[in-house]
């Protein structure tokens, strides 16, 4: 009689035990598994890795190092220098050992990290693009003169709109270069007394025209890049941005 009563007791405790762990929250693995169940939003701060992540996608598959290698640089110093000859007529009285033709071509041109800043209201983005290459100085007598580093910053701005249908998306504000921002330095260090003479007169000129050159083949790159980003990418973003919530880590 006593087996019996202990095993009816028993009975009722495992029944009250099942019932409870019916009703107990399942571990978040297993929450992740049910259908129906949406995918976690990512987190804010990984927003700020995609976008400049997609940008440099963009500016690459764009062809962005075809389109630094092929400026046409020689045609345009030509005519950018001062009105006294141009760029051949001053760089041939510092040189003589130059003829009449000068040979610039740009080779090795780099896409470096990118940078992320947002404005202190939180509405707008300042991507900075940094950018290189290798500037080859040649002459028709000496062959390969000299080499040149070149590095140059073109800024940015993206904004979030709202259109008349009430969708949001990114866009280009202003771009452009910082000025006096563009660096020139000889490959090979130390320069004769008539080289640091043409090095300083190619890198006077090329502060006047370079900047422009460059800022106007990536600008309207960059507002195509922006048109083709992933559009939850996008959505993400441009609702962070119109409502001012910092996203992006300040370093």
């Amino acid at each position: 009689m006593f087996q019996t009563g202990g095993l009816i007791v028993l009975c009722g405790l495992l029944a009250h035990t099942t019932a409870q762990l019916e009703v107990l929250p399942l571990p978040l693995d297993q929450n992740l598994l049910l259908a129906g169940t949406p995918p976690q939003a990512p987190h804010p701060t990984d927003l700020a890795g995609s976008l400049t992540s997609g940008l440099s996608s963009g500016l690459l598959s764009g062809d962005l190092l075809g389109i630094l290698q092929n400026l046409p640089l020689l045609d345009i110093l030509k005519t950018g220098g001062d009105t006294s000859g141009g760029l051949l007529g001053k760089v041939t009285s510092l040189v003589p050992v130059l003829n009449n033709i000068i040979d610039l071509k740009i080779t090795n041109p780099q896409l470096l990290e990118l940078g992320l800043v947002q404005s202190p209201d939180g509405h707008r983005l300042y991507v900075t693009i940094p950018l290189g290459m290798i500037l080859n100085v040649n002459t028709p007598l000496v062959g390969s003169l000299l080499k040149l580093a070149v590095k140059l910053n073109i800024t940015a701005e993206i904004l979030a709109v709202k259109n008349e249908q009430g969708k949001i998306h990114l866009v280009l504000g202003d771009c452009t270069h910082s000025p006096g921002r563009l660096q020139i330095s000889l490959l090979d260090g130390f320069a004769p007394l008539p080289i640091q003479s043409l090095v300083d007169s190619l890198s006077g000129i090329l502060n006047k025209v370079l900047p422009e050159l460059v800022q106007g083949k990536v600008c309207p790159l960059v507002n195509e890049v922006l048109s083709h980003l992933d559009v939850t990418l996008v959505h993400s973003i441009a609702d962070m941005l119109i409502h001012g919530l910092e996203f992006v880590i300040k370093v």
